[in-house]
């Protein structure tokens, strides 16, 4: 289980990436979205040094299980509140 948080913890690294990216790079038309680009960068940034660091803390399995169920329900609610209230 703790390989799979260093996996999650490397594609939210790959999509932190790809973020900081997209907003150096691009036409100059789409300038308004270089700050939203970034944003997810950072939040995919934080995202990648949890996993990452749960991966190496050696937990036993029913926490990590707890730790990502956890994960999930702040993940569900802030996605709810954030496509309902700021979309």
């Amino acid at each position: 289980m703790a390989r799979m948080f260093r996996v999650l913890g490397f594609w939210t690294g790959l999509i932190a990436t790809l973020a900081f990216v997209g907003a150096l790079g691009g036409d100059q038309s789409s300038s308004e979205h270089t700050g939203d680009f970034i944003v997810m960068g950072l939040v995919f940034l934080a995202q990648t040094i949890f996993f990452v660091a749960l991966g190496y803390l050696k937990l036993t399995e029913k926490t990590y299980v707890y730790v990502f169920g956890a994960y999930l329900t702040i993940f569900f609610v802030v996605f709810t509140y954030w496509s309902n209230f700021q979309m």
